[in-house]
């Protein structure tokens, strides 16, 4: 017991995903506190904790002294998904590693489509032998990121240093260090009028649940060097309307995609995703959740709080996120 706060179990609830490792890792950061996969009867007192992805609906209610929810992924509209959830601090990933991955997806994505990486693809699949002499600079091309939280920002200073111009929208006004930023309802138009690449870090709340749609394609910018914008989303599959990302790809609203996220997962093997020739697809791989760098860092937040420290990261109910 610290500052008067006994120390509880923790629930490992996952869904969609191999325990193991995760046990693994709380056994080496946490050696004293047991760890359960699943309540004990229908109401289990003994839980102070749960470290959730996708838990079942209803779950958490049956944990009468649980203190902390701790989320697994950077997005937690997995979290609110559950009707029954308790009236506890909810604690979203941050973690360097986490975030350092995305960036890594998201200059590998911006560079494939700056690079004409799907033409070229395409020509060595029919043995063609194409020299493009028109190569773009960077600096020649503006990257829109929508979403400027931790991901967001860290993904524009990688992408300020490759030489690209950025610009970004959030939903309340951010000041990012060369980023022209833009927020709200009123700086939507503006901020889709200023880029070529779209790169989509948002979290989904019920705000945000299928804005990339016909209707914000058909504001983005026609004037870059490429043409047509291109989307990417590597945030969450529920911020994308599907049949209009299928329709704008044929109509010449988009000139590309890369989606790493979808609204059904695992993605059907009958989607026309899968055979798009305008279409970069990946099975949510763009910044995967690694156990050990994750684990220590909630078993630290846990030990402050037992010590009466405050909490950070917490997730804001009535933004969403």
């Amino acid at each position: 017991m610290t500052n008067g706060i006994e120390s509880g179990r923790i629930l490992l609830a996952l869904t969609g995903m191999a325990p193991e490792f995760w046990i693994d890792e709380l056994h080496k950061a946490a050696p004293g506190r047991p760890v359960t996969l699943a309540p004990d009867g229908e109401v289990d007192p003994s839980i102070h904790y749960a470290i959730v992805w996708k838990q079942t609906p209803g779950l958490l209610a049956r944990l009468p002294n649980l203190k902390v929810i701790f989320s697994l992924g950077a997005g937690v509209d997995h979290v609110f998904g559950d009707p029954d959830l308790p009236d506890v601090p909810i604690v979203r990933v941050v973690s360097e590693n986490l975030t350092r991955r995305m960036s890594e997806y998201v200059v590998w994505q911006v560079l494939d489509h700056h690079r004409l990486g799907p033409r070229y693809r395409a020509q060595q699949a029919d043995r063609v032998w194409h020299e493009d002499r028109d190569q773009k600079a960077a600096a020649d091309i503006t990257v829109g990121i929508m979403g400027l939280g931790e991901l967001g920002r860290d993904a524009a200073a990688k992408l300020r240093v490759m030489g690209f111009n950025v610009t970004g929208w959030s939903r309340t006004q951010k000041q990012v260090e060369g980023v022209t930023c833009h927020a709200g309802d009123d700086g939507l138009g503006p901020f889709l009028a200023s880029a070529d690449i779209f790169v989509v870090l948002l979290p989904l709340t019920p705000d945000t649940h299928e804005i990339l749609n016909r209707d914000l394609f058909q504001k983005m910018s026609k004037r870059g060097a490429l043409g047509a914008p291109v989307l990417i989303n590597a945030g969450r599959g529920g911020l994308q309307n599907e049949a209009d990302i299928l329709a704008a790809l044929d109509e010449g609203l988009l000139s590309a995609v890369s989606l790493d996220v979808f609204q059904q997962e695992p993605l059907d093997p009958a989607s026309p995703f899968w055979s798009h020739p305008k279409v970069t697809l990946t099975p949510h791989a763009a910044a995967a959740s690694n156990p050990s760098s994750l684990i220590a860092p909630m078993v630290r937040q846990m030990d402050a709080h037992e010590r009466g420290e405050a909490l950070i990261n917490l997730v804001d109910r009535n933004a969403g996120y």
